[in-house]
């Protein structure tokens, strides 16, 4: 009987040694697994849930409650964080009455509050992510790289930037705006999302390493000193041209017409 009793108890032994095992490599393990990705995430979590709030305020009422657009307001299921960050920093967004094109003023968000619908939007749907300064930054570019960005931005902004990035009409009351002054964090991040009717430029259309060198050559540019005299735009001979014949030769004309008049009177 003794023999029995104690085999029975060494039985029952295993699964209670089984479970004890489990349980001491479950206190190692939360002994030594890192906390910072857990917290990082809740703080991601509070991010998300605080730009939501801010969403349903100053955006759900043309994108919808989880930014599906509606009639007033488009779609922003997978524009990503980079869309938003340009849309809200640079003032155009929340746009205060329809129009042909969001001009862009002033912020009405702060830096820590745009951050927080950016994160928001991100989780709709995949999208361009906010830039890392190295992806927009043309420190360290040489000159042969910025003289390549002249080219590429003559090829492909120029046709509705102008040549001097100065800006222009387009068709049904919309225009490209002026990139002189912009944030080069923001010039990147238009190139990428493509806001309103501007074409988006991918990086396997443009690399970083070409949108830098764009960004240098308009930073150049604009750096340049202004001597004195009109630039008309920034339009070139063309609207030069223009003026010296309205101006030169029309002033001309005038003035052997009054000549020929008063020749007229005196005879």
């Amino acid at each position: 009987m003794r023999f029995l009793s104690a085999r029975r108890r060494h039985r029952a032994a295993r699964p209670l040694l089984l479970v004890l095992a489990l349980f001491l490599m479950g206190v190692v393990y939360a002994g030594f697994a890192p906390a910072g990705k857990s917290s990082a995430d809740t703080a991601m979590t509070q991010q998300v849930k605080e730009g939501q709030q801010l969403f349903a305020v100053g955006c759900a009422s043309c994108h919808g409650l989880q930014g599906e657009g509606g009639s007033q307001g488009p779609s922003l299921v997978g524009v990503g964080a980079a869309a938003v960050d340009f849309q809200v920093s640079t003032g155009r967004m929340p746009m205060a009455h329809p129009g042909a094109q969001a001009p862009r003023k002033p912020n009405s968000y702060t830096p820590e509050e745009t951050a927080k619908l950016a994160a928001f939007v991100a989780q709709l749907g995949e999208g361009p992510p906010i830039p890392r300064p190295e992806q927009y930054s043309p420190s360290g570019l040489s000159e042969e790289e910025i003289a390549k960005g002249g080219e590429l931005f003559r090829t492909n902004c120029s046709a509705c930037h102008n040549y001097a990035g100065l800006g222009g009409a387009l068709p049904n009351g919309k225009y490209a705006p002026t990139l002189e002054g912009v944030d080069n964090k923001h010039i990147y991040e238009a190139l990428r999302t493509g806001p309103q009717q501007m074409p988006v430029f991918s990086t396997e259309a443009l690399p970083d390493e070409d949108v830098r060198a764009i960004i240098g050559y308009l930073n150049e540019l604009h750096e340049q000193p202004n001597h004195g005299g009109m630039n008309f735009g920034g339009l070139g001979p063309v609207a030069e041209g223009f003026w010296a014949w309205i101006a030169g030769i029309g002033g001309l004309v005038a003035f052997a017409v009054w000549i020929a008049s008063k020749g007229a009177r005196a005879k």
